[in-house]
């Protein structure tokens, strides 16, 4: 598979993401920055208020995107389009690429399910634990519709 995330899936994550320039803790208590750049952000970036450019934002954003892209490429077993493709690559980035692989998501895609079966194990993902407890976040829901329309028609509402 020779896919590349569509620039409608890249502003999807962009917008989806946020750019924040300061380091941060996201709501998971993940150090985080730019457009929700995790491997190379510690607490003590945190505490310490490290701040990056909007160019290190998009340098960061593109590094992550490619080792998102590689493992959607190695998960996916049948042809895609590049708007499909991006839409995976979202939903890894925001959530891992474990997530994905394990996914009944993936293994529908992967069998040529139904639509309505790929959208029903799609819009299960759009949860966070809260105080220790699974609830649905209206971001998380709206994110994965986007994606889902993205793969579906090729277009990405949010």
């Amino acid at each position: 598979m020779k896919n590349k995330t569509s620039p409608k899936a890249l502003d999807l994550i962009k917008r989806s993401e946020g750019c924040i320039l300061k380091a941060y803790l996201c709501p998971a208590n993940v150090p985080t920055i730019g457009y929700g750049h995790t491997k190379t952000v510690t607490k003590a970036d945190v505490k310490a208020g490290k701040r990056i450019t909007a160019a290190e934002a998009e340098r960061l954003l593109l590094v992550d995107l490619a080792g998102f892209e590689a493992a959607v490429r190695k998960l996916v077993k049948v042809p895609v389009t590049d708007d499909q493709f991006g839409a995976l690559v979202s939903f890894a980035y925001n959530l891992g690429e474990g997530a994905l692989a394990s996914s009944t998501l993936l293994k529908r895609i992967n069998n040529k399910d139904a639509v309505a079966l790929i959208r029903a194990s799609w819009m299960q993902w759009n949860k966070a634990r809260v105080n220790g407890v699974l609830k649905p976040l209206k971001g998380l829901t709206i994110r994965r519709q986007a994606e889902f329309d993205l793969f579906q028609n090729g277009v990405a509402k949010t």
